[in-house]
């Protein structure tokens, strides 16, 4: 891997004429690309180029994606291409709060593309970097637990992923290095670039001869030795990140890539109390078996690993916590943050005047074929039809904007990147796009009724049956229904002059996801709730299919275990809990607790994005909400972001008090 700082932007002049000598229009920011508006270019690697761009639709609407695209040298590659393709199969695939998402994959000119979710945080080299530029001396225990707990949860969910017939993927990340984990300035944490990543899917791509994929110092000695690999090879990788998080020392760092494979392979590896003596024993022993060179005395899975070490938090009281962990990346970098708003907000104003100057609307993929061939006749649009006055004011911005830095990391076969920008309120411009036509309506019915009703990705006040009206004519209307314990619908409508009123009906199909929750060992008592309502036994069907859902399990005198999970169409899930005894639980003396009177308040937020809020199946705006006064007992809170499906929880308000609810996205 080669770090690769973002170019400073050459001073811009004018020339005459409406282009520049020497300069391709594709150098010219932001610039149309279908859908999509490229505000910069982040990085070029041998094969693919990132774009930062805005993504921007109805009711302003408006999210800030990275572009990963070939460059047209490599469109005659098939094999590249297919590569591409591959990785874009297995993002697909992939939807996890510690997992990069993944959102479009299509063609624009003729060249494939893939829009990915942008990040706003860290990798973990750069927080390294900036603790010692800013004489922090060492990573806090409790934050680089929390780390390896995010970056364990992430490859648990890909290894484990099937797909729809119910067959394992067998995804192996093979890259798990610090350029590939972010923290976010949320406190989440991200595992980026799954391009190089291998699955069992029918085109399986094998690394080419004498080639090995991968950053050597996080290599396994299997992949070292380019034996064949599996789960616990990233594994391995997540144990060498353990290990340097906890001592503040790399791991294996030889003089040449040949030492450090040679100290992989052959070398006995040091225990972290030679780097710290006070180091505690307990994770010592999770350091040591997650590094052992046979693979089979290692952890078998990513998921056993981080029961491990929950268990080690528990015993030692550890605050873990991604709100500490969000204050303390904030607080790192501060200065780094405090220079963004200004780049983002004009970066914005100059996207929304492109829409003036070009306002035939983009092609856009067929939903029902991500890889088709799209026409790019209006894509093809450039700044250049627009004058030179503008077109010098977005040259300045351009150079404003390529001063935020971005860390970017260009892979053997693939491009990754770690990206970040904030996402700055709307600012008051005096280039104001005209108003679409809004004279349509839809009539909504399902059965049964009371579905919440969504309209291109925005949460409506109103349920099913209902008439939403104030809708564009001439455009791609998508309408998606859900209902607690029903698989959701979605229909996309085009309302015309002609016929500017549609109706839209669906019959709800009960809930196809069952969860079946095996204990490692008898529990008297044990109980399991699925979204806050308490099953009859540990099985439970009926579930909505493509949403999160999250259980717990809990038992008398044992401390409780929650976990998320999405299920696909048909899917029986299953999970083996083992509850442990609570230490102090047995000894406490049973209390009644006081039936709740009055009112409390609430205040709801979200992590990794925004969403528009429902309480009691009332829309309270998009978060962070706070201060809603609600009556005490409790509530059912419901989080809809624009681009992933909605989340439930049940929340206790308590008389006179606040409480506090935070969904990950």
């Amino acid at each position: 891997m080669t770090e690769v700082a973002s170019p400073p932007y050459p001073p811009r002049t004018l020339e005459s004429g409406s282009h520049r000598r020497g300069r391709s229009e594709h150098d010219v920011f932001p610039r149309r690309f279908g859908k999509y508006t490229l505000l910069r270019k982040l990085a070029t690697g041998g094969m693919a180029e990132l774009f930062l761009a805005l993504q921007q639709s109805v009711a302003g609407f408006e999210k800030l994606i990275v572009i990963k695209r070939i460059l047209p040298q490599m469109n005659q590659d098939g094999a590249f291409i297919d590569m591409f393709l591959h990785e874009a199969r297995i993002a697909a695939t992939l939807s996890h709060p510690n997992v990069v998402h993944m959102f479009d994959v299509g063609q624009v000119d003729g060249l494939y593309y893939i829009a990915m979710e942008h990040i706003h945080g860290e990798d973990i080299r750069s927080i390294v970097r900036q603790m010692r530029a800013t004489g922090v001396t060492e990573l806090p225990l409790e934050h680089a637990i929390g780390i390896v707990l995010g970056i364990a949860a992430g490859l648990s969910y890909a290894h484990e992923k099937r797909d729809l017939d119910g067959s394992p993927l067998n995804i192996v990340h093979r890259d798990v290095s610090p350029q590939n984990v972010i923290v976010t300035f949320t406190g989440d944490v991200k595992i980026v670039d799954f391009g190089i990543a291998k699955s069992d899917v029918k085109m399986q791509l094998e690394t080419r001869s004498g080639r090995l994929k991968g950053k050597v110092p996080y290599m396994s000695p299997e992949q070292a030795r380019g034996e064949r690999i599996d789960a616990r090879t990233d594994v391995f990788a997540t144990g060498v990140l353990l290990f340097e998080l906890t001592t503040g020392k790399r791991l294996f760092k030889g003089q040449s890539e040949y030492e450090t494979l040679k100290l992989i392979c052959d070398e006995d590896y040091p225990r972290p109390t030679q780097v710290r003596p006070e180091y505690p024993p307990q994770l010592e022993r999770i350091v040591m078996k997650a590094l052992t060179k046979s693979r089979d005395e290692r952890y078998p899975t990513a998921r056993v690993l981080q029961q491990d070490l929950e268990e080690f938090v528990r015993n030692e009281r550890l605050a873990v916590s991604d709100i500490a962990l969000q204050q303390f990346m904030t607080t790192l970098f501060a200065e780094k943050l405090a220079s963004q708003k200004e780049d983002l907000d004009e970066g914005r104003q100059l996207a929304d005047s492109l829409d003036v100057e070009s306002p035939e609307p983009p092609p856009s993929i067929d939903p029902q074929n991500a890889l088709s061939t799209m026409s790019t006749s209006a894509a093809s649009r450039t700044l250049t039809d627009v004058g030179p006055r503008r077109r010098f004011a977005r040259a300045a911005t351009g150079a404003r904007i390529a001063a935020a830095s971005s860390v970017l990391v260009l892979a053997a076969g693939g491009l990754g990147a770690i990206w970040w920008q904030q996402r700055a309120p709307k600012t008051t411009t005096t280039q104001v796009a005209p108003a679409p036509i809004v004279r349509g309506s839809i009539r909504v019915a399902t059965d049964p009724p009371g579905a919440a009703i969504w309209i291109n990705g925005d949460l409506q006040a109103q349920e099913s049956p209902a008439v939403i009206g104030q809708l564009p004519i001439d455009a791609d209307v998508e309408v998606k229904l859900t209902r607690d314990g029903f698989e959701t619908a979605k229909q996309v409508v085009r309302l015309t002059a002609q016929k500017p009123s549609i109706d839209v009906g669906a019959t709800l199909s009960v809930g196809s996801v069952t969860v079946d929750v095996s204990l490692a060992r008898p529990v008297p008592g044990a109980a399991l709730s699925i979204d806050g309502k308490r099953a009859d036994g540990l099985t439970v069907g009926g579930l909505s299919s493509g949403n999160e859902h999250r259980a717990i399990v809990s038992a008398p005198g044992y401390v409780e275990q929650s976990f998320a999970f999405i299920g696909a169409p048909q899917e029986r899930k299953r999970f083996d809990v083992a509850l442990q005894k609570a230490t102090h639980a047995a000894r406490l003396p049973a209390t009644t607790p006081p039936r709740a009177v009055g009112t409390g308040k609430i205040n709801v937020g979200a992590t990794n994005g925004w969403c528009n809020v429902t309480i009691d199946g009332v829309a309270r705006g998009p978060t962070p909400i706070a201060g809603v006064e609600l009556t005490a007992g409790s509530h059912k809170v419901t989080c809809a972001p624009p681009d992933k499906p909605a989340q439930t929880a049940n929340v206790a308000i308590t008389a006179d008090g606040t409480a506090r609810y935070r969904f990950t996205l």
